[in-house]
């Protein structure tokens, strides 16, 4: 009888061993898918456990502390960033005036006599005021991009007409540079849901780019599958201007003048309409890809 006994006795201990292991498991399932939807999503909402547990509860608890240090931590960062942004596009516009009003008055200066020295010294704050003013215009597009609040509308669009219309708006810069581009583009349309403004202005930034960075030349390359791919050489790029490329304030050394910003607010305009960015580098080449997201 006594062994009987102590069988029964050692079978309840395992199945209440067994449900409070499977009580835990869940609790830390919930825990975990918690978790992972509070760090996904911006809610405020903490973890709730359906287990009475008090060691799976007070795990829970020290996690939903940290979720509120983190919500503060977010919020404050999301309203300091947000003024940043405001205070760099309002600094930008409001220097656009000043500057406007220095080349203008530069350019009556030119029509008086002036010594070689003196015109000299005009034709270098000229430029100075030039580069300041197109760091200007920059920096208010790379905060209106980066900014969460940018007006944006996806209507029906061909990349096609896009990019031919962004090669136009280039042309004379293209010309003065003695560069023909090499187009490559299928004939029916590739046609895509986006914000077009967005588009033509990525297809612009990377246009100017080979502009100032290129050796000459220029190869355009529309895949049927909505990838375009810019390309031109640059022999003196290394490995480490190709990884920064896309950073805030990165220029090339052999390149002209550059505010560093043009692809910068080409990486921000990419992740606005959910389009794909990247740079490879090979045979003295450096290409540039924006893959479209599917129709």
């Amino acid at each position: 009888m006594l062994p009987w006994l102590l069988c029964l006795v050692l079978l309840a201990a395992v199945i209440a061993l067994w449900v409070k292991m499977r009580m835990l498991q869940r609790a830390f399932d919930e825990i975990a898918e918690g978790m992972e939807e509070r760090l996904d999503e911006d809610t405020n909402t903490l973890l709730s456990l359906s287990t009475r547990d008090p060691h799976a509860r007070g795990l829970a608890s020290a996690l939903n502390r940290q979720l509120r240090q983190l919500r503060a931590e977010r919020r404050r960062y999301q309203n300091g960033d947000r003024e940043l942004r405001e205070t760099v596009a309002g600094v930008s516009h409001d220097l656009r005036t000043p500057l406007t009003a220095i080349l203008g008055y530069l350019e009556l200066l030119e029509r008086e006599e002036l010594s070689d020295n003196a015109r000299r010294y005009a034709a270098v704050i000229a430029a100075r005021a030039e580069f300041m003013r197109d760091l200007t215009d920059e920096l208010f597009a790379y905060s209106l991009a980066r900014s969460p609040d940018r007006p944006s509308e996806a209507v029906t669009v061909s990349v096609n007409a896009v990019l031919e219309e962004s090669l136009a708006a280039f042309y004379t810069q293209l010309t003065a540079r003695g560069i023909t581009p090499e187009v490559s583009m299928p004939e029916a349309p590739v046609i895509r849901n986006t914000d077009p403004a967005a588009l033509g202005r990525i297809f612009q930034n990377l246009i100017s780019n080979a502009v100032k960075y290129s050796q000459g030349d220029l190869k355009l390359v529309l895949s049927p599958a909505g990838a375009v791919t810019f390309s031109n050489r640059a022999p003196a790029m290394t490995e480490l201007e190709l990884s920064r490329l896309f950073d805030r304030f990165t220029t090339v050394r052999a390149a002209r003048p550059s505010t560093g910003l043009g692809l910068a607010t080409t990486k921000a305009l990419c992740g606005s309409i959910g389009a794909g960015l990247d740079a490879k580098y090979g045979e003295g080449r450096l290409s540039v890809t924006v893959t479209m997201p599917p129709p």
